[in-house]
């Protein structure tokens, strides 16, 4: 697709108040492969009073066309499914295959959710005697990460817009193309003008001043949770509504009763599936004593299969901190039985699907979030210190279990300190919440409980 040169505020593409501007790089081969207006405040501020003045009508318009609407949005995105997922390989690097499986569909299964939920969702009810309603929350400021750069926009602006909130989003300044294609969707599939508006920038400058915007009545943001603390810090000083996606350590947890190979051979698969760049990848397998030196050995072999199979990361700037990560891991202890630090091609921001043995819980790879293709091993010595494991860091938003029988780790499951854990390989729901305990966030995304996060609600007593 062509780079569009404007903000799409108020239903039409409009000049930036700046000259500045962003270039959008393929991580593959580092080349620039269009520009974007790196927004201002004052561009934001426009966004933003053009949404505000699009509330009362958009909140006030029945369920059934709001619905009606997204399931246009829907039918949008299918037949535009393969410029999107070329779209998504250009700027993030993913290869084309997993961008048409994951990039372009999960949106549009997550968009067409909304559509029938929204037709369906009980906006009122009777409680005693009182009617309460629930009413959307008003404008709302939604920042968005670039590791699954359109699911992500969809998982906030399609529940906001089913509510009956309008949206002012700004997108990463990594991948803003398909931000842009999203808009032109937005605009296809008739969603009337100042609803949906879009701000392309940086986050310091662009997303601070939208966060921090007195006309924006909740900010939803995923990414880091260094910035996510930030976003919370200034909208709690202006008493707004937020909701918090933010960073992951997901424990993957094999009982001794488990199948080993399928445990680990998907494990692996799970932390290199988009370069590692997913904040609920089970990055750290917690194996039993008895069972360690055959589940490294099975996952350096599993690892060593996807050398050529994954895309780079996003930028110069994440392939060197994935690095450093590798080098520290090993600098405090850990053995490398799979990839490594080196460059494993000389163009393109590519990191080698790397394992580490002989992990401790307390390394800063068993700690901190790395976001690459690194998968860290670490033994245990009964359930109780596979727990313990499991839930020993700030984080908490998603995990897996593996048992021989589905009751046993269930049973585990429901004692991690977490948002979401697969069973035995469970697949991805988009009706499922998605969300985290801890520093991993507030709130919860997808399905009847990512919409409640967009509304408020009134009682009538009577």
């Amino acid at each position: 697709m062509k780079a569009h040169d404007g903000m799409y505020i108020d239903g039409a593409w409009r000049p930036a108040d700046g000259r500045d501007a962003i270039d959008v790089v393929n991580p593959v081969d580092e080349q620039v492969i269009g520009r974007v207006p790196a927004g201002t405040a004052l561009d934001v501020d426009t966004a933003v009073r053009a949404a505000r003045a699009a509330l009362p009508g958009w909140a006030a318009t029945p369920p059934a066309e709001r619905a009606a609407r997204l399931a246009a949005l829907r039918d949008v995105l299918v037949a535009r499914k393969d410029e999107v997922a070329e779209t998504v390989t250009a700027e993030l690097g993913s290869p084309l295959k997993f961008s048409q499986a994951v990039h372009a569909a999960a949106p549009i299964a997550v968009a067409g959710s909304y559509a029938e939920l929204t037709a369906t969702y009980a906006f009122e009810e009777k409680v005693g005697n009182s009617v309460v309603h629930h009413e959307p929350v008003g404008v709302v400021g939604a920042i968005t990460p670039w590791n699954y750069p359109l699911h992500q926009i969809v998982a906030k602006v399609a529940p906001a817009l089913a509510a009956g909130c309008t949206v002012v989003l700004k997108p990463a300044e990594d991948t803003p193309l398909t931000a842009q294609l999203f808009a032109e969707a937005v605009h296809e599939a008739g969603v009337p003008a100042g609803v949906f508006n879009l701000v392309t920038g940086l986050g310091p400058v662009a997303g601070q001043a939208l966060a921090e915007h007195p006309g924006v009545d909740l900010v939803s943001f995923t990414g880091s949770t260094a910035v996510g603390r930030r976003i919370g810090a200034l909208a709690g000083a202006a008493v707004k509504n937020v909701a918090l996606e933010l960073g992951g350590k997901s424990a993957n947890v094999i009982l001794p009763s488990a199948d080993l190979a399928k445990a680990v051979n998907v494990g692996v698969a799970n932390v290199m599936s988009n370069s590692g760049q997913t904040c609920s990848a089970w990055t750290r397998m917690l194996v039993h004593r008895d069972q360690y030196d055959e589940a490294v050995a099975l996952a350096a072999e599993a690892a060593a299969k996807y050398g050529d199979r994954i895309g780079p990361v996003v930028n110069a700037k994440q392939r060197e901190r994935v690095r450093g990560y590798i080098e520290k891991g090993v600098a405090e202890g850990a053995r490398i039985v799979a990839g490594g630090p080196e460059a494993p091609q000389e163009q393109g921001y590519f990191v080698s699907p790397t394992v580490l043995a002989d992990v401790t819980e307390d390394m800063t790879v068993a700690q901190e979030e790395i976001f690459g293709p690194v998968l860290s091993v670490l033994r245990y010595e009964d359930e109780e210190d596979a727990l313990r494991i499991a839930n020993g860091t700030v984080y908490g938003l998603a995990g897996a279990v593996w048992a021989g029988e589905e009751a046993e780790a269930v049973a585990f499951a429901r004692r991690m300190e977490t948002g979401q854990v697969d069973i035995n390989g469970g697949r991805f729901n988009p009706l499922a919440p998605f969300g985290g305990y801890k520093q991993s966030g507030v709130g919860r995304e997808l399905g009847a409980h990512g919409l409640t996060e967009y509304l408020q609600t009134k009682s009538l007593q009577f």
